[in-house]
């Protein structure tokens, strides 16, 4: 049965059919609007908060030691992804998608407002953990939202999906541009003020329109019985308790950070893969899908750990081995930050005409996610014949290696939650991306712990260590993609 909205001019409409959005229902503006600000918040944020950290106090910064620095800025990163599992919980079991997102995004606009207002390490503690709670919860369900505006074999929905996709690429171009040059020009409370107001305005716009989201985006999949609510309240002030107490003793401190992130998410993925394989149900082609995910498994943790490097090796070398002259003025560090999504802009149509040209003749998933894994550590190879010496290396040369960064995602990150779905035994769908995203957290969280270990006065081993690694890791799987693909059991 269609799902009848009213617009603002109070005729009703067949949300389903409408094209008043370049030919897509008109409420994929507001989520396309929502998602541009939310990442323009989020990357702008992100774009500075590392040298947030480590900058001197006399340059406005905190005068964090660099190895603690890039262990919170990986740390958090992992929390982001960890947070996706409690956004999809809270969404199927208590309050529904639609709420949940908009109640996510406030928890990002209060993170940032935290981070430009709140003076120190209180301000970062605050705006970071509220910051990561929020997108977490935005991540789990503004997807689940663009979906539910299509039939199930709407011709658009692809088309919709590349729209959306548009608008995170545009907020992640445009939100280090700007909070790094406030940052530069007036201050690091400004930036991050910039990434509030940005939260704000998408914010507006999505409580403004959210009354036209279909019916079932307000719908709780799953109730959790009431009679239970109580114990899970119990559970979650007990952790909450916990986590006080232990970093009152000192045993989560700072420079622990990344690796209690990495210990939680490694945990939970063993926790997760034993659970379904644990199952009498699951059995035959199943069971063996589940066997081909554990190499894709590893090989996204060993990607996501060199790519967020990005916020971390990538931001220490632009601050301290880039040439970031233009023409006799200093360009913000954070800036670098925005050429990777330009590349994306520019290359995610090309790859996805390839893949349609090809069709059949196409790599199979585990050889794409081998390839992506194997030009990532390409990638920091790169880095070698770049000068040496302060602020020498070329702008044009880190342009080169980016686009490397972005020509192996393309080749693994499009893929990724598509394989995972496919791969998942039809009683554990939400499981294995719960899986999919913990992979992601641990290789987010494992790329501020590796970034502990570079230093700019001897960087070759560095970049040769992690290179080596990754490529490894991807030539193995691109040579195992075969019996792989096979235990894939018919899907790919």
């Amino acid at each position: 049965m269609s799902d009848l909205r009213h617009d603002t001019s109070g005729t009703r409409r067949d949300s389903r059919s409408d094209t008043r959005f370049l030919g897509q229902p008109g409420v994929l503006a507001n989520l396309f609007g929502v998602e541009l600000w939310e990442r323009f918040s989020f990357y702008g944020m992100q774009g500075i908060l590392l040298i947030y950290l480590y900058y001197s106090t006399a340059d406005g910064g905190l005068g964090i030691d660099e190895g603690v620095a890039t262990g919170i800025v990986g740390a958090y990163g992992g929390a982001v992804y960890l947070s996706t599992i409690l956004g999809a919980w809270l969404a199927d079991r208590l309050i529904g998608p639609e709420r949940t997102l908009f109640y996510s995004a406030i928890c990002v606009m209060l993170g940032h407002v935290a981070l430009a207002l709140v003076p120190g390490l209180g301000g970062v503690g605050i705006g970071l953990v509220l910051i990561a709670l929020g997108s977490g919860g935005v991540k789990a369900n503004a997807t689940s939202l663009v979906g539910s505006l299509y039939d199930a074999h709407d011709p658009r929905r692809d088309a919709g999906f590349s729209l959306f996709y548009m608008g995170i690429n545009i907020g992640a171009l445009l939100g280090p541009l700007l909070t790094g040059l406030l940052q530069s020009e007036v201050g690091f409370h400004w930036g991050f003020g910039a990434a509030a107001v940005g939260m704000a305005l998408g914010l507006v716009q999505y409580a403004l329109f959210r009354k036209n989201l279909p019916d079932e985006t307000h719908h709780v999949a799953n109730p959790l019985p009431v009679d239970k609510r109580v114990a899970y309240v119990a559970v979650a002030v007990a952790a909450l308790l916990l986590v006080a107490v232990l970093a009152w003793v000192g045993v989560i401190t700072l420079d622990r950070l990344a690796n209690i992130v990495i210990g939680i998410s490694l945990v939970a993925a063993i926790g997760y893969f034993a659970l379904i394989l644990a199952d009498k149900d699951v059995q035959g082609a199943e069971r063996s899908r589940i066997f081909a995910f554990m190499p894709l498994f590893v090989c996204n943790v060993v990607f996501w750990s060199l790519y967020q490097q990005q916020f971390t090796v990538v931001t220490l070398y632009a601050d301290k081995r880039l040439d970031r002259d233009l023409f006799g003025w200093e360009m913000p560090v954070s800036w670098v930050q925005s050429i990777n999504p330009v590349f994306i802009i520019v290359l995610a149509g090309v790859f996805a005409a390839l893949w349609t040209r090809l069709g059949d003749r196409q790599p199979v998933t585990p050889f794409k996610f081998g390839a992506g894994t194997a030009l990532m550590g390409v990638a920091f190879f790169c880095f070698l014949p770049m000068p040496a010496g302060e602020n020498t290396a070329p702008l044009l040369g880190l342009a080169g290696i980016l686009l490397v960064f972005t020509l192996a995602e393309l080749l693994i990150s499009p893929v990724g939650l598509s394989a995972t779905t496919k791969l998942a035994p039809k009683k554990y769908t939400t499981q294995m991306v719960a899986l999919y995203f913990l992979s992601i957290a641990l290789g987010t969280a494992l790329a501020g712990t590796l970034a502990g270990y570079y230093d700019e006065a001897a960087e070759t081993p560095f970049f040769v260590l992690v290179g080596l690694a990754s490529v490894v890791t991807g030539v193995s799987v691109m040579l195992a993609s075969k019996p792989i693909h096979r235990l894939m059991a018919g899907v790919d």
